[in-house]
């Protein structure tokens, strides 16, 4: 593929974006491949050196805040009529009522998900916290002269940093999920928002 190409496609797949957006990220990798000619790489090298147009397209609407998407996307094509505003007026009580609660729930789930996370990370904490407190009562079991209790503490001890070390790389593993999902809905969401800029115009 040529630069011309991958900046056609680019083009076609950040249709929807702002305007503005839009020409600066052409530009920004216009520069690049132009940068990587210059250093001796072929046109279809330095392409493909930039990554396929997907994973480019996916990074830029990343990049781009959802309110921006939204405020390009949901422009009105016209102005309602009359009969529009007092169906849109008559119907609020129901439909901005549905509207508030599906917000509230997927709000709700949302939450709910991060304190599961926070509940993992608490479970991790109260693991590390008792093995030193373990380790502390042994060493004092031992000085007072009780000496299986001290051991006893000693094997709690090893028992809850052992736990504790696996329980941190369970929840540092949910957490990069969790934002990994979070990323991924995000993107989603700005993806529906640009395709129905696409289908308006």
């Amino acid at each position: 593929m040529n630069k011309q190409e991958f900046l056609e496609q680019l083009k076609g797949r950040l249709a929807g974006l702002p305007a503005a957006d839009v020409e600066e990220r052409l530009e920004f990798y216009s520069e690049m491949i132009d940068d990587s000619i210059e250093e001796g790489l072929s046109e279809e090298e330095a392409v493909s050196q930039v990554g396929t147009v997907n994973d480019v397209a996916r990074q830029i609407i990343g990049e781009i805040p959802l309110s921006k998407i939204v405020k390009e996307n949901v422009k009105p094509r016209r102005k309602l009529r009359a009969w529009e505003i007092v169906l849109l007026v008559l119907g609020s009580p129901v439909w901005v009522s549905l509207l508030i609660a599906a917000v509230c729930i997927i709000l709700s789930l949302y939450i709910s998900l991060w304190a599961v996370i926070i509940s993992f990370w608490a479970v991790f904490l109260a693991l590390a916290v008792s093995a030193v407190y373990s380790v502390i009562s042994g060493v004092v079991c031992l000085v007072m002269g009780y000496g299986f209790v001290g051991l006893a503490m000693f094997g709690a001890a090893l028992c809850c940093a052992g736990l504790a070390i696996f329980a941190f790389f369970g929840c540092k593993a949910a957490s990069k999920g969790t934002v990994r999902l979070t990323k991924f809905i995000a993107l989603k969401i700005k993806s529906l928002f640009i395709r129905k800029g696409e289908n308006n115009e």
